[in-house]
């Protein structure tokens, strides 16, 4: 009786897992509607003093989010007074709701992320994870590794979808 091979550990396939891109630090959301009057109409005066008066330093240390849920007209000069004070406590901020911002910081991390390692390497970007991992992200590790990567497949190291194989 022949011993039985594991055909995917001989196969060199390294396994590449996308939870390594998503943001490490909490994320604090600022909804500008509970800074407005029923949520919905921004009166300078008022809107100042609640800036003014804000608990700013609760947000270090974690990346801030800032939207307005509601489909109040924000003025532009409102949006840069909330970043002014962000930028004065000295918070990593982002424009945009929770789902844009984790979009962002993964594209970010993904641009940072040193593939220089899967140089000429066969690797499976996994699929499947306990944490969802937006589209846009395998959009963008794909034109990280592609000009990098000797083959490129989707899924799991047993039941892969190939995506590209470079020509020799």
């Amino acid at each position: 009786m022949e011993p039985i091979v594991n055909k995917v550990a001989a196969s060199g396939l390294i396994t590449f897992k996308m939870e390594q891109f998503l943001p490490q630090k909490p994320i604090e959301m600022i909804d500008l509607s509970a800074w407005l009057w029923q949520g919905m109409v921004l009166r300078e005066k008022e809107f100042r003093l609640q800036l003014k008066e804000h608990d700013w330093k609760k947000y270090q240390h974690k990346i801030v989010g800032v939207y307005c849920s509601t489909d109040a007209i924000v003025p532009t000069w409102a949006w840069m007074l909330v970043s002014g004070y962000l930028q004065e406590y000295n918070i990593n901020a982002l424009w945009g709701n929770k789902e844009v911002i984790v979009q962002q910081l993964i594209e970010k991390n993904i641009e940072l992320f040193d593939a220089s390692p899967l140089k000429d390497a066969k690797v499976v970007v996994k699929g499947c994870g306990e944490i969802p991992i937006p589209d846009s992200a395998y959009f963008h590790i794909t034109q990280k590794l592609k000009p990098i990567v000797k083959s490129l497949f989707f899924g799991e190291p047993c039941s892969t979808v190939p995506l590209f194989k470079r020509k020799e």
